[in-house]
């Protein structure tokens, strides 16, 4: 398999990128990001300590590349889970502590954050509110309400993830430019389209900013739309992508 991908990004037009890795054992994690080789990060690292920044997450689920202007960062977010052990609930909220204190200190460069961040803000993220809201798996609900319901759209992700972007100073770049609910291109995930959570669908990748970026923001958009996954590409994700005016950063 990796025989296969590297023989894809030597071809073009990935041959124009530089590639970074961070790999995991498990076939439900890791993270890789490509940049054009006219971009020129002073620095890649793989861990939210930068203390021990050459050290790569559990799971391969951060790639953090600093600009001279700003700082990129790529995650892949645990998903919640369904109950309350370490495999679950503990480990998403000792994540969501984790990224609240990175994204809270201090620096002079603006951040973007992208990726799969395993959470729907809102209720206009979501397809259908009542049935993510009431999911439950086998039958069983925690002892605490608020973690009740679909991972990635239970109450105590929901608030904590408001408390990350609002102390942060960070913008949902998506939810900035676009107010309304689009039940046909509005969400980046889709559940299995045979059984029940055919047409059931989240907001649960983005890009997220600095808010001192957004009056650079021209677009930010999902690449799928619709029930029967046009633009999805055989995942249960689509594409996302963002647009910054004035941004370059492209050395010749």
């Amino acid at each position: 398999m990796m025989q296969i991908l590297m023989r894809a990004i030597s071809s073009p037009p990935f041959q124009n990128y530089q590639v970074w890795w961070s790999l995991s054992d498990s076939k439900y994690a890791g993270t890789g990001l490509l940049i054009k080789k006219c971009f020129r990060p002073k620095k890649v690292s793989f861990s939210l300590n930068q203390t021990v920044p050459s050290k790569h997450e559990a799971d391969g689920r951060v790639i953090l590349a600093e600009f001279e202007s700003f700082r990129l960062l790529n995650t892949y977010v645990p998903n919640n889970g369904w109950k309350e052990d370490e495999t679950s609930f503990q480990r998403r909220r000792k994540w969501d502590k984790r990224i609240h204190e990175f994204v809270t200190q201090s620096t002079d460069k603006p951040l973007i954050w992208c990726g799969d961040l395993n959470v729907s803000h809102q209720e206009i993220d979501v397809s259908h509110p009542d049935f993510f809201s009431s999911a439950k798996q086998n039958g069983y609900c925690p002892p605490n309400k608020e973690d009740c319901g679909q991972p990635g759209f239970t109450l105590n992700e929901r608030k904590r993830f408001g408390t990350i972007l609002s102390e942060g100073k960070l913008i949902d770049a998506y939810r900035f430019l676009h107010k309304e609910k689009d039940m046909d291109r509005g969400f980046s995930w889709s559940g299995n389209p045979v059984g029940k959570y055919r047409g059931k669908r989240m907001r649960i990748d983005y890009f997220i900013t600095a808010e001192k970026l957004k009056d650079k923001i021209v677009s930010c958009e999902m690449h799928g739309q619709g029930i029967e996954l046009e633009g999805f590409y055989g995942s249960d994700h689509c594409p996302v992508s963002l647009e910054l005016s004035n941004f370059d950063i492209c050395e010749n």
